[in-house]
């Protein structure tokens, strides 16, 4: 049975005193919350901070982002280095790293293979826009995105992954989707392309999360659905209900 992972994506929000104080506040929930991997993945400023308070826990850390070059002159650029030395894993392909700094699938796979050289495991983002959903688009765009981003990866690579779907249209606009429809796309799509590329013990073997607009009213739903393992969570996991969302997903998934 596949490992539930809720994971929160503070995205650009809190310094280091506002993370503080409220990772102090959900710290003793979250990690009484067991039978699910649990990940903080706050901004970069922040991780040292986040990392000390999450020492004695069982609650895991990721970054937002990285290069794939271990060092080098790329100005405000992060290496996979450098995450390693705070954090386990590393969200990789977010919509809004694609749309806002051109981000390719061809990059993000070399993130991903950067990635995994240094023992980090990513959280691989994939999902269409609303353009391409409403021209029905979905099936051939996100199988697209999962071929060119497990290219060069071998099976037990592959099957260690965490696939985050995220429609764009969903992420943060209080418009999820259905589970029926997400549950399609992962099943069918994800899982789908994965087989085809590798075989049905690596497809069944990927953790593949929803994202899109997740909160702790809609997760049970999403959680309940077979082939969901998990959520991407973004401004719900700013929240001290955070935990409350963990928790129902946890128990949906028992």
């Amino acid at each position: 049975m596949r490992r539930p992972i809720l994971a929160g994506n503070w995205k650009m929000h809190m310094t280091i005193a506002e993370a503080t104080d409220f990772v102090r506040s959900i710290r003793r929930g979250l990690n009484g919350v067991k039978d699910v991997d649990r990940v903080l993945c706050p901004p970069f400023t922040v991780l040292a901070a986040v990392r000390d308070l999450l020492s004695a826990t069982e609650i895991g850390l990721g970054a937002q982002n990285m290069h794939w070059e271990e060092k080098g002159a790329y100005t405000g650029e992060v290496s996979p280095r450098m995450v390693q030395e705070l954090a386990q894993y590393v969200i990789l392909g977010h919509s809004e790293r694609r749309a806002y700094f051109h981000e390719t699938d061809e990059m993000v796979n070399r993130k991903i293979q950067a990635a995994l050289a240094h023992g980090l495991l990513p959280i691989v983002c994939v999902g269409e826009t609303e353009a391409q959903h409403d021209a029905g688009q979905t099936e051939e765009v996100v199988g697209s995105q999962v071929r060119a981003c497990l290219a060069g990866l071998t099976a037990e690579q592959a099957g260690g992954l965490v696939i985050a779907y995220e429609p764009v249209w969903a992420i943060g606009t209080g418009k999820a989707a259905t589970v029926a429809g997400a549950g399609a796309v992962i099943g069918l799509t994800i899982r789908g392309t994965v087989a085809e590329l590798y075989d049905q013990a690596t497809a069944q073997a990927v953790r593949v999360q929803y994202g899109g607009s997740v909160n702790p009213g809609n997760i049970a739903e999403f959680m309940a659905h077979p082939d969901v393992d998990g959520a991407l969570v973004g401004g719900a996991s700013l929240k001290p209900d955070f935990v409350d969302l963990v928790r129902v997903a946890a128990e949906t998934k028992r």
